[in-house]
């Protein structure tokens, strides 16, 4: 069986085996080459090759013994790297044989993509190296020996940490146990552990090969792991430029591993993706995305460019849409995700402020930003723009329900069309944010994020604002909702409640019970008010972007909102005593 759909096979001898190999895509374009790892076959790949096969010419190749390729005999000292590398340059040789390649390697694939890349063999036939999940054999090595050498308490408890995680290394060195178990009970259930515990689709992934590739395959480990680790080599620097994908949810591997490689890979790009181990399968869209970034930059000479910043290597490429983007906290978590080189659409009723945000998006390094013009409140509206963005931008990877109006006024001068026009705004658009393009997240099945900002107010009663605060305590408890319903799906979701910020919503909030000359006046006061506490929407959006990387549930940014939140646990009745304080607006 195939996964590979549309996919041209070929046989290529290298020594004593036949490999197995599977193209896509046009032969005149740039060869990307797949290289897969334990306990997988190439069909580990389709998803990512299906994604870019458009662009370039995409070969996936089974590794000895795996898949449809044949096995060395005997097992034993058949699968040393040396002898990885040959089959490398027998299947480049065959698909490329006049232009070097980009190296794509996953978990094992990527431990014997280190070896290409390192080793003066293959010098000018490798253009680039995108690794994900495996180390280099000789970097770990190094690795572990500066921390024997210098055992300091962190550098100790990172030694053990990957010790712990390295436990299934162990088990793979005990002679034919391994073989049993993979022929055995733990071949046929293999598939339910990975949909349960790494959420990989069931979709005819793993093939039926999988018991006999697992078998063979440990003797990938038998053969390399010990010897390299005890005498790795001095001399394992890049000779390519080397994108490093890191999973941080990753089971088996630290993200510490790469801490010092820029001493081995003088062009160093680094991103990291919120997932698990087996990336392929379950984060295709963000993968080839990356790949197609960091190829076409590589091919058209310039070196890749990662964007500036914090969160950079988390949110290079992703795809985030932000509401109420054309002014305050909406339009500075649009930069911000920018400048962390997102592609962006800025969305808000105000067509000119969601172009300048969109514009100015650009001139901080966003690969894309486009504006979009809605009223959060208006349900078809935002269908209509849920679908534009699907189709001609992609399913958003982080969504920022942040538009929202202000009201201030006594529960009995806050009439009926005063509670709708909040609630529609402040909750119904959160909830057709997160029912659209949440869903679309959901339906995607590659995890996401959704963050709802809602207010302080939101767990700090106050007798000047009931409509407003219930309207932002539904939102926080509709995010907490969601984050129970979405945590199996692996979508985030997160309540940011910002304090007093310096944002245009004082001036435009309404005032229930004045007339207009009062409620001018009560604006500018407030206005006024905010401007001299100053905490700027920039420091909000930074709390922001932090909260996605951490998926953190519920963020209260300033000291005060900190405060409430702390008395709202710990003293409820000192702050039902403050809420009976008539405020200073």
């Amino acid at each position: 069986m195939t996964l590979l759909t549309g996919a041209r096979e070929r046989w290529v001898r290298t020594g004593e085996v036949e490999l197995c190999v599977a193209e896509m895509g046009d032969p005149g374009r740039p060869t990307v080459v797949l290289v897969h790892g334990y306990p997988d076959s190439k069909e580990v790949w389709s998803e990512v090759a299906g994604r870019l096969a458009g662009r370039f010419h995409v070969v996936a190749y089974d590794v000895r013994g795996h898949g449809r390729s044949t096995a060395p005999r005997p097992l034993r000292g058949g699968f040393t790297l040396e002898k990885l590398t040959g089959d490398f340059l027998a299947v480049v040789d065959a698909v490329s044989p006049d232009a070097p390649v980009h190296l794509v390697g996953h978990d094992w694939g990527s431990v014997q993509a280190w070896e290409f890349t390192t080793v003066e063999r293959t010098k000018g036939r490798i253009a680039s190296f995108t690794s994900m999940s495996g180390p280099s054999l000789d970097h770990f090595g190094h690795w572990i020996a500066r921390r024997v050498k210098r055992p300091t308490p962190r550098r100790v408890g990172q030694l053990l940490g990957q010790g712990a995680r390295s436990w299934y290394v162990y088990l793979l060195h005990t002679p034919v146990l391994p073989e049993l178990a993979w022929r055995g009970p733990l071949g046929t259930r293999w598939p339910r552990v990975l949909e349960r515990v790494e959420k990989v689709p069931r979709d005819g992934y793993p093939t039926a090969s999988l018991p006999s590739d697992a078998a063979r395959g440990a003797w990938l480990y038998r053969d390399n792991v010990r010897p390299r680790l005890r005498a790795p080599r001095p001399d394992a620097h890049a000779h390519a430029p080397v994108q490093v994908i890191t999973p941080l949810e990753d089971r088996f591997l630290s993200e510490r591993l790469h801490d010092e490689l820029e001493q081995w890979v003088p062009q160093l790009t680094r991103r990291t993706v919120q997932a698990g181990h087996w990336i392929p399968r379950t984060r295709p869209d963000q993968l080839a995305s990356w790949i197609d970034e960091f190829v076409t930059s590589v091919e058209g000479g310039r070196s890749p460019v990662v964007a500036s910043g914090e969160h950079a290597e988390r949110f290079g490429g992703q795809l985030v849409l932000v509401t109420g983007a054309g002014s305050g906290i909406g339009r500075a978590a649009t930069l911000a995700f920018a400048e962390a080189g997102a592609r962006v659409v800025a969305v808000d009723r105000n067509a000119e402020a969601a172009a300048r945000t969109a514009e100015q998006s650009r001139l901080l390094g966003a690969p894309e930003a486009w504006a979009e013009t809605v009223d959060v409140s208006d349900e078809q509206a935002m269908e209509k723009l849920a679908e534009k963005v699907t189709t001609e931008y992609g399913v958003v990877d982080v969504l920022v329900n942040n538009a929202g109006i202000g009201l201030s006024g006594s529960f009995f001068d806050t009439t009926p069309e005063d509670w709708r026009k909040v609630l529609d705004v402040n909750l119904w658009g959160v909830i057709h944010g997160c029912r659209l393009f949440g869903r679309r997240m959901a339906e995607r099945g590659q995890g996401g994020h959704i963050v709802n900002v809602a207010s302080a107010a939101a767990y700090q009663p106050s007798r000047a604002l009931p409509a407003y605060s219930t309207s932002k305590a539904a939102v926080l408890m509709l995010s907490e909702c969601l984050r129970a319903e979405l945590a199996g799906q692996g979508i985030g979701v997160t309540a940011v409640c910002p304090g007093f910020v310096n944002t245009a919503i004082t001036s435009t909030a309404h005032f229930a019970g004045v007339d207009a000359g009062e409620e001018k006046r009560l604006q500018k006061r407030a206005a006024r008010l905010y401007g001299l506490r100053n905490y700027p929407p920039e420091k909000v959006a930074r709390a922001i972007l932090r909260a996605v990387t951490r998926d953190e549930a519920v963020v209260p940014v300033t000291p005060e909102a900190r405060g409430a939140r702390w008395l709202s646990r710990w003293a409820p009745g000192a702050l039902r005593g403050i809420a009976r304080l008539k405020p200073p607006v």
